[in-house]
């Protein structure tokens, strides 16, 4: 498939996360059948001046990209989808992937679970993406062995 500007447009929102790499897997698979460009989307930024850590040499964007570029690399090996493009943003991922989903046909985004009750509930990004963007949100879970076993024994 070719980068078409004028193509409807799937963000996946990636944090390095199980959850987030399977959400690129499944937005790649949605935007083939919708003919739409897949951009998978990193949020950065420094921590606040207030805080009592100083912030030394550590370069936050280019961290970002390489958990970024990992994500993409274990969702895809080197064969990265025709469909897909990739884009660092300097902000708090909530209010950026909200902004972003103006443009967007999607959302999609990864759900940490953290099992049991808790694994019923949201985490705040999704949460306030479910709630506030402005196209339909995809919230995938990470799909795992052991949840995989679980769900065929029970």
């Amino acid at each position: 498939m070719n980068k078409r500007k004028d193509a409807p447009m799937v963000i996946v929102g990636v944090d390095g996360s199980a959850p987030s790499v399977e959400a690129l897997r499944q937005a790649e698979k949605l935007a083939i059948r919708m003919g739409a460009q897949v951009q998978a989307l990193a949020c950065w930024s420094p921590p606040a001046p207030a805080s009592s850590y100083g912030v030394g040499n550590v370069d936050y964007e280019k961290n970002a990209q390489n958990i970024l570029d990992n994500a993409i690399q274990v969702a895809f090996g080197i064969d990265w989808p025709e469909n897909l493009t990739t884009r660092l943003v300097r902000g708090p991922a909530r209010e950026t992937l909200i902004k972003e989903s103006r443009n967007a046909m999607m959302l999609v985004l990864g759900r940490r679970g953290f099992g049991g009750f808790r694994g019923l509930l949201m985490g705040s990004v999704s949460s306030a993406c479910t709630a506030y963007a402005h196209c339909p949100v995809l919230v995938v879970h990470a799909g795992n062995e052991a949840n995989s076993k679980r769900d065929h024994h029970a």
